[in-house]
This record gives C-alpha cells, sequence and structure tokens, in this order.
C-alpha cells in the first residue's frame, strides 16, 4: 500500500521543530490535505495541542511501548482515512532510553516505520560548522533515514551562501530556512496547557507562521520527498482491524466484542484531557461502550455505567471546582466504594485523594478514595519511562502481570501505593507504586494498552463483572 509519510526532528530539544512541525501542519491543512500528525514518544501533550488548535488527527508511536509489529499495525491503523503522515520528532534525534541507547528515539521509529527524516538544525551564532553537524548525524548511523535539511533562525543572505554548500559537500537536499520570528514562538506554558480562550489566538498565530514557511521553505519539496517514501510494505499483521492482537487474546477480544457493549463512564473535559486515544479505541473495539462525563460540571455519573476511567490532566488548576462539585465527589466515591472497576491515572489519581493542593497552595477535599494529601513540588518527579509489575493478583492482572507506561507530574502525594513494582528501563532504580485491588488501578504512571493486551482484557473483564453483579441484586 501506499502511506506518504515524512518526519520532522532535531539534533536536540530546543532547536525548533514543535513550532516548525505545527507551522508546517498548518499549511498542508490549508492546502486541503487529509493530514495524520504522529508524536514520537509518550508525549499525549503535543498531539492534544494538534488536534485541538490545528484540527490534524493525532496519535504517538513510540517503540518502547509497543515492538515493531504493534507499532506498524497503529501506524497502518490511524492512517486509514488520511492521505499524509507528518511525524514530529522527541528530543534529539539519537537520544532513546537512558540517554544512551538508540532504543526509543525518533531514529527508532523512523527505521521501524521507514520514514524519510528531515533533519531541522538551529543555525544561530553558526556558519560552516552546520555542515559538521549535519555530516555527523548522516554517519552516525549506517543508515540514518535523514535525507533533507531545514535551517531554522537563520537570514536570507547567510542560508543563500550554506544551501549550495551543503547539497553540494553532503548530497543532501536543503528544504529552506526559518528566519527568527519572536512574535510567532510558542510560549512555554503548565504542562503544555492550551485554555479553552487561547485556542483562537494561537490559530491566528500559527496562520501567521504557515504564510512565513510557504515563501522560506519548500512545501512541495516537503511533499516531494512523503510520495518519494509512499511504497508501504504491509505484512500481514499490519492488516485485519485486530491485528496487532494475536493468538488467545484475539479471540478473547472478539468474544468479549461479540457478547455486547460494556459502558464505561471516561472523564473528560478541561481537568481532565490527557489520555491516549489508542487506549480508548482498543477499549471500544474489544466491546467497551465510552461514555463521557464531566467531574467539573456534571452532578452525576452516566447512568447504566459499570466501569470508570479517570484520566490525567489539570485537576490541581480546577482544585476549588473540582471540590465543589460535592455530589459528583460523592459520587464517585460511592461508586467505588460499591466495586465499581476504575482506573485513575495521575490526574485522576489526584482527583481520588482526601486533599489536593492547588497551584496557589490552598488544599482542597477531593473524593477521599485515597486517604492521603496530594500537594506540589518544585520538580518533575519519577519523569519517564517505566516498566510496572504487579506484586500482587489486582484489577489489571494477576501478580506479575507486566504494562508498560511513564511518569510526568510535579505534583505528589503523601501515599502512592504498593501495588505495582515500577523499574527503569535502563539501569537499576526501582520502586512500589499504585494504589491497585480487584476493582481499582489508582497511580501516577500513565498505561499504554498495547504494550500488554491482558491488561485491558483483565479491566474490561471485571467491568463486565460488575454490571452482571449490578444487574442481578
Amino acid at each position: 500500500m501506499r502511506i506518504p509519510r515524512i518526519l520532522l526532528t532535531a539534533p536536540a530539544s530546543g532547536s525548533g521543530k514543535t513550532l516548525i512541525t505545527c507551522g508546517i501542519l498548518q499549511a498542508l491543512v490549508n492546502r486541503g490535505l487529509r493530514v495524520a500528525s504522529f508524536k514520537c514518544g509518550p508525549d499525549y501533550i503535543d498531539p492534544m495541542f494538534h488536534g485541538r488548535v490545528i484540527g490534524t488527527k493525532s496519535r504517538n508511536l513510540d517503540t518502547f511501548f509497543t515492538d515493531t509489529d504493534t507499532t506498524r499495525y497503529l501506524f497502518v491503523k490511524n492512517m486509514s482515512d488520511c492521505e499524509l503522515a507528518v511525524v514530529e520528532g522527541v528530543m534529539g534525534y539519537y537520544d532513546g532510553l537512558g540517554g544512551v541507547q538508540v532504543t526509543g528515539s525518533t531514529y527508532d521509529v523512523a527505521r521501524t516505520l521507514s520514514i524519510p527524516a528531515v533533519l531541522i538544525v538551529n543555525a544561530k551564532g553558526a556558519s560552516l560548522s552546520i555542515l559538521a553537524t549535519i555530516k555527523g548525524f548522516l554517519e552516525y548511523q549506517k543508515n540514518s533515514q535523514i535525507c533533507a535539511v531545514i535551517l531554522n533562525q537563520v537570514s536570507p543572505m547567510i542560508y543563500q551562501q550554506l544551501k549550495p554548500l551543503i547539497e553540494q559537500e553532503l548530497s543532501i537536499k536543503v528544504l529552506g530556512y526559518v528566519p527568527k520570528i519572536e512574535e510567532l514562538s510558542l510560549e512555554s506554558r503548565h504542562l503544555g496547557l492550551v485554555l479553552p480562550g487561547e485556542v483562537e489566538r494561537l490559530k491566528e498565530k500559527l496562520q501567521k507562521l504557515s504564510k512565513v514557511l510557504e515563501e522560506t521553505l519548500s512545501i512541495d519539496g516537503f511533499l516531494e520527498i512523503a510520495e518519494c517514501y509512499a511504497d508501504f510494505l504491509v505484512k500481514e499483521e499490519d492488516g485485519g482491524s485486530r491485528a496487532a492482537t494475536k493468538g488467545l487474546w484475539a479471540q478473547k477480544i472478539v468474544s468479549m466484542a461479540d457478547k455486547g457493549s460494556v459502558r464505561i463512564a471516561v472523564a473528560k473535559d478541561d481537568a481532565f484531557c490527557f489520555t491516549y486515544l489508542d487506549n480508548l479505541e482498543l477499549l471500544e473495539e474489544m466491546g467497551a461502550k465510552l461514555v463521557a462525563f464531566s467531574p467539573l460540571s456534571d452532578k452525576d455519573l452516566p447512568e447504566g455505567v459499570c466501569g470508570l476511567i479517570l484520566s490525567g490532566g489539570y485537576p490541581e488548576l480546577y482544585a476549588k471546582k473540582l471540590s465543589d462539585n460535592l455530589s459528583m465527589r460523592k459520587a464517585v466515591y460511592q461508586a467505588i466504594q460499591k466495586g465499581m472497576p476504575c482506573i485513575a491515572e495521575c490526574g485522576g489519581f489526584l482527583y481520588l485523594h482526601r486533599e489536593l493542593e492547588d497551584a496557589d497552595g490552598i488544599f482542597y477535599p477531593m473524593a477521599g478514595v485515597i486517604d492521603a494529601k496530594a500537594y506540589r513540588t518544585e520538580k518533575l518527579g519519577r519523569f519517564g519511562y517505566m516498566t510496572l509489575e504487579a506484586v500482587k493478583d489486582q484489577l489489571l492482572g494477576e501478580k506479575g502481570t507486566f504494562v508498560r507506561g511513564h511518569e510526568f507530574h510535579y505534583w505528589d502525594s503523601e501515599c502512592c501505593g504498593e501495588s505495582f513494582c515500577a523499574r527503569k528501563p535502563v539501569g537499576k532504580r526501582s520502586w512500589n507504586c499504585v494504589h491497585g485491588d480487584k476493582t481499582l488501578y489508582a497511580g501516577f504512571p500513565h498505561l499504554f494498552f498495547y504494550s500488554n493486551l491482558k491488561v485491558p482484557c483483565a479491566f474490561l473483564e471485571s467491568c463486565r463483572a460488575y454490571g452482571g453483579r449490578i444487574c442481578s441484586l
């Protein structure tokens, strides 16, 4: 099959790849193309930004979370209704697990999916030395996948001097340059937060940026590269609707879907907005009926649900409003106490505490399922990838069940739980975390279900059993 695709990367974070990726995406959307945007790594913020501000279909590609076949499956699956894939890299191109391996890097995604890469080089304060940087990235790996270059923060005059040198000496295409445009930068914000009132202003900014890039970059050249690499070898496991699920678990998922829908309430509002859409779509494929609700504004859980998902987000920024919604806090507490299966990740975990400190240092009562306070810290806690192993039988699987995830939070808890052992993929660091029992998963780690399909299966089986028990009362 043909999947035109291209990836944008850089030597390091701070090189401008997010801004340039957004500007190119906006230019492509303006041309009427159906674009799917992907983000390498576990970051759920950039895909949310792409979807909310630019309007592209956006997902993650992560070779730590998923093996080669599953990564290919998710890529093909999420391209089904689009005509072009644009992938944004993470960190430096070769920066992978622990900062010392290429596994899990942007390069790892590029070689797994045979995607041509465009290297964005920040040329500020340099000229001929830029060629040494580009040459190093081209030669560090035998098949670097790098096929073009964009120069960032460079003047038109310097660009005209460097372009022929790069193309002649390094035999690589230069797609253009991006001048320094301070008024069109994307400001850093709390966890990448985009408030509803900001969306229109950001849309206007990206429209201006896209017009600049149409003049200084060869968007046509960008598309030509994507088309040249459009052929995509589809393996059997890349094809069917449940191809990533294998053997016994494939049969189990199909049988569960045939049994009918399991209604699951999923928190979705400005306070709870961090979730992997691939996770939710997998639950739907497995027979779940997902029902959105708002802990901020709804007074009760949706009727007839037999499971609950409290995703990550910004509860600390809405602590007072969440606390004032007493009827919802009671509804969540009572549902969990009655045994309704619940997955609460990061922000959802904070909401289940007895008290939560807001961004101004004020503590507010929350749902009270976890008898502890959640409080603000001054730095990221336990940041990054991990593999979780269940230390006892619980909601998401028997003792010994593995699942992969990551943490990204500035808040912490007096009691993080003891039900899973988390281990870093590189080094020997480990710690216990998560409140887990037969009906509850509540902790900071964000899980990726495709890393172990037994996990969503176990959750849905528990929801189904709870629904049957309630109906029989």
